[in-house]
């Protein structure tokens, strides 16, 4: 009974690992992709308008500022309505984007 316990432990144990490293794997091959397509997208937006793309950073370091200040600051009565709870959900969506990157990419050799 013991021995059969073991094993079944054991048996758990490598599923569980080798689970755990292909995750590793997948999420940080997602990583790179992701590093890999904004890259792109700033490359193409620079080499079609370099203004178009100031402008564009510009007004989404506005959006993301927005929300920012939307999300971190003390809350009012009421839910936030509109702008101002898109911005706080995009300020939301790239931070999370941004700490995916921050935590996988960084680990990838294609830096």
């Amino acid at each position: 009974m013991g021995v059969r316990r073991a094993a079944k432990g054991v048996g758990d144990f490598l599923i569980e690992m080798v689970g755990e490293a292909v995750a590793e794997v997948v999420l940080s091959l997602l990583a790179c992709a992701l590093l890999g397509c904004l890259a792109l997208i700033a490359y193409l937006s620079w080499s079609f308008s370099p203004r178009f793309t100031i402008a564009g950073a510009g007004l989404l370091s506005f959006f993301l500022a927005h929300g920012a200040w939307q999300t971190f600051r003390t809350p009012m009565k009421g839910r936030r309505r509109g702008l101002a709870a898109l911005t706080a959900v995009g300020f939301t969506v790239a931070a999370m984007t941004a700490l995916f990157l921050l935590l996988y990419a960084t680990g990838c050799d294609c830096l």
